[in-house]
């Protein structure tokens, strides 16, 4: 990446950083998604009692998979925009606006699936029954 200590400036050295920490969350992605399926396809089968069976596995729903994949995604795509605002010089004024646009369309969603999600989850009240006098 630098060829020599004279190149390293301070938006060099914070565009390092958040590439190492931009690969990262993109591991923690691939995790999740890993997770995911696994318990989609996998955990179908009787391992209630296995002793190999994963603590978390319980606590894991395809519901909760969709939210943690967005807010990765968003992790993901912040680390991007953070790139281009640091390096906001070398960077086309459309460019940004797409990178933005896309950032929001990815809150957006994740937004919307945590409220679907919080939707699913409420009990639905029991009926009153009606008396007829």
């Amino acid at each position: 990446m630098f060829r020599d200590f004279q190149e390293l400036t301070d938006t060099n050295l914070m565009l390092g950083i958040l590439s190492l920490v931009d690969i990262t969350l993109v591991e923690n992605l691939l995790t999740v998604v890993v997770i995911g399926g696994y318990a989609t396809f996998v955990s179908k089968l009787n391992l209630e009692r296995h002793p190999d069976k994963p603590d978390w596995l319980s606590d894991i729903n395809p519901a909760s998979i969709k939210v943690k994949l967005a807010t990765a995604l968003i992790g993901v795509s912040s680390i991007h925009l953070l790139k281009v605002f640091v390096n906001v010089s070398q960077v086309p004024p459309e460019e940004i606006k797409w990178r933005i646009l896309i950032h929001l369309s990815f809150l957006g969603t994740a937004i919307f699936l945590a409220w679907t999600d919080r939707i699913m989850q409420k009990p639905v009240p029991p009926k009153q029954p009606v008396l007829l006098a």
